[in-house]
């Protein structure tokens, strides 16, 4: 089985406002992404080194509601009062070539797999039923993307490139352990102990933006 790291996910209160806060940062626009319409979200996103990109989602108002906890835990109370504060880091996604063989890997724990839409693109991605990142976000969500377009092939370059995605967490071994059976290697990703936490540290042509 294959595993790489496909995107990080930033989420915000409002996409318009959560991109202006993005792109403050970044130093250059985020390119229109569209609408996931099973889950009443929409995005916008950055191209980034080794075939990754950078994800600002946020709930679509004008959608119609899931009638269920939208993913990467958007409607959690507690994702809106820290989103209320400027956008912040939700989850990493990692694309594997066999979706179901990476959730025998990790367990039921990541979820169920199931198949999103945006425009004309079609992807598997294991969604849980509260909508929460796995083991808080330290765990990645895993995708399956089908043969032909993805998004980072239609994204402009940029100048941006991932330097360290930090993965905090109180069960260390265990997140390590899982990413091995998993398959998954990478040197920008470092799983360190302490409280559950996500931060990413993406090199600007004006330096380093920091999100958390």
């Amino acid at each position: 089985m294959r595993a790489e790291l496909d995107h990080i996910v930033v989420g915000a209160a409002s996409l318009d406002s959560g991109a202006m806060a993005v792109e403050e940062r970044l130093g250059l626009p985020l390119v229109q992404g569209g609408v996931h319409p099973r889950m009443a979200t929409h995005n916008r996103l950055l191209a980034l080194d080794r075939r990754s990109y950078f994800e600002l989602i946020a709930a679509d108002p004008d959608g119609t509601p899931p009638g269920r906890p939208r993913w990467f835990g958007l409607d959690a109370p507690a994702t809106v009062e820290r989103l209320g504060e400027g956008p912040s880091m939700l989850a990493w996604v990692v694309r594997v070539d066999d979706i179901a063989a990476a959730r025998e890997a990790l367990g039921p724990e990541i979820g169920e797999i199931e198949t999103m839409t945006r425009g004309d693109l079609s992807w598997r991605i294991a969604v849980r039923a509260d909508g929460a990142p796995p083991a808080g976000g330290a765990l990645p969500i895993v995708i399956e993307w089908p043969p032909g377009p993805h998004p980072v092939d239609r994204l402009p370059a940029s100048p941006c490139r991932l330097m360290r995605l930090r993965v905090t967490t109180p069960e260390p071994a265990r997140i390590t352990a899982a990413l091995t059976r998993l398959g998954f290697a990478d040197d920008r990703v470092v799983v360190e102990a302490g409280e559950t936490r996500l931060r990413a540290e993406i090199a600007t042509a004006a330096g380093t933006a920091v999100f958390d």
